[in-house]
């Protein structure tokens, strides 16, 4: 049978056996049918404080922090409404600050196309630098040593808003929320003791998971200490159609986000499968192999010791040439090795996180990846199996594995996260 997977801007179709394959989506919602006035009556009857325009006085400077180029957030569609909002605010009062983390700048181009020209030419628009200390200022520490370093801009505001749109993360427990705060405001200091080699480590720290996981714990933490007055978060579909929105007090709009979350994109499986066909949820999420360990990891969590992960991911971006994901994964020979030096005491680098939840999932699993901008040897030098024909790939793996092996497709990667049930996990080792 065929079966579309999420690649790029057009996608493509592979053919796998019906009898031996298995397709796990997440649950489809159609977009909202009045999208504009869901948002417009989300923010005037919002959870657990008050409307914007009796909350923010028109002498105030606001903050607003927003998804970068590598998430599919709907801004241009929902900055708009918000703005409309604050209407009542001198628009150089207000700016709004790109949460990067420690991703790369975004351009002037994509800036439009992820906010929409008219915020861009009207509005004041700062990336995030995690790298300049000038930009950023030190509000103290987590109750387990993390130092809180946060934009300046952000903490010197006198009402902050946090935008975001709610998925599964592979250690963060669930995106949006509080990380719109933390990494995304936070300088290179504070997002490496929330990815510090234990803490990735640490049996919690994965996708679902953000009450006791001390990842999210400590993302929390930060934001309730130097507080955020507002906050939007929206669920999309595959379509990056919103399929729901909350607005209003950070933690009360979060858990109801990751609700609607986890019934629609966490789907149980009973036993794991010799062979996991993912992808990294298409364009703008599958631009670099760094951001494709996330579709890895989703199919990390069912494909059993031994087993086969074949990953499409365009990588129009490349590895990328930008952090330091590319050279850590150069600088050692084998998964193995790359985990000895990761898990060394004292040992901290940019993207450490990125290459020890790949290595963790070689121990498991081959993994093999299909991208159409990258060679051969690009992929042989981040440590994974080049492909260039996905179905005959296919075809081979299900050779190597025998008669009666067994196919799952994510053809939507990492927005289905599927888990094994604790009968059959048991039986496995540990999830990543």
């Amino acid at each position: 049978m065929n079966v579309e997977l999420a690649y790029g801007k057009t996608g493509l179709i592979i053919d796998v056996p019906e009898e031996r394959t298995t397709v796990i989506e997440p649950t489809f919602l159609p977009g909202l049918p009045d999208e504009r006035g869901a948002l417009i009556n989300a923010i005037r009857t919002p959870i657990g404080t008050r409307p914007l325009k009796q909350t923010v006085g028109s002498d105030q400077t606001v903050a607003i922090s927003v998804c970068d180029i590598t998430r599919p957030m709907p801004s241009s569609r929902v900055l708009p409404i918000l703005l409309e909002e604050l209407s009542h605010v001198p628009d150089e009062q207000i700016t709004i600050l790109i949460a990067t983390g420690t991703h790369r700048q975004n351009t002037h181009i994509e800036l439009k196309e992820m906010l929409g020209a008219d915020i861009v030419d009207r509005y004041q628009v700062v990336n995030h630098n995690g790298f300049d200390h000038g930009s950023v200022t030190n509000v103290g520490d987590t109750s387990n040593g993390v130092p809180i370093l946060l934009n300046r801009i952000w903490i010197d505001a006198d009402f902050r808003i946090t935008t975001g749109f709610v998925e599964p993360h592979f250690f963060a427990g669930f995106s949006g929320g509080p990380k719109m705060v933390a990494p995304g405001l936070a300088a290179f200091e504070t997002i490496i003791g929330l990815h510090s080699a234990p803490l990735i480590a640490h049996t919690n720290s994965v996708w679902g998971i953000t009450d006791g996981n001390p990842i999210h714990d400590s993302i929390r933490e930060i934001s309730y200490k130097t507080g955020v007055d507002f906050s939007i978060d929206v669920t999309i579909n595959r379509d990056h159609g919103i399929t729901s929105v909350y607005a209003g007090e950070l933690f009360a709009v979060h858990k109801a986000a990751c609700d609607v979350s986890r019934r629609l994109s966490m789907q149980a499986v009973n036993s794991p499968y010799d062979i996991v066909i993912t992808t990294n949820s298409g364009y703008p999420l599958d631009m670099n192999v760094y951001q494709s360990v996330k579709g890895m990891s989703a199919a990390a969590q069912i494909v059993r010791d031994g087993g086969t992960i074949i990953c499409a991911s365009e990588c129009s971006e490349g590895i990328p040439d930008h952090g330091e994901y590319k050279n850590l994964l150069a600088s050692r020979n084998t998964p193995e090795e790359l985990l000895d030096m990761i898990n060394t005491t004292g040992y901290t680098s940019h993207d450490q996180w990125q290459v020890q939840i790949q290595a963790q999932i070689q121990l498991k699993a081959e993994i093999q990846l299909k991208s159409d901008f990258l060679t051969p040897d690009q992929i042989t030098a981040t440590h994974l199996t080049p492909i260039d024909d996905l179905n005959a790939a296919i075809v081979e793996s299900l050779e190597n594995h025998g008669g009666s092996a067994r196919i799952c497709v994510l053809p939507q990667g990492p927005q289905t996260i599927p888990y094994l049930t604790r009968t059959s996990a048991k039986h496995d080792r540990r999830t990543i």
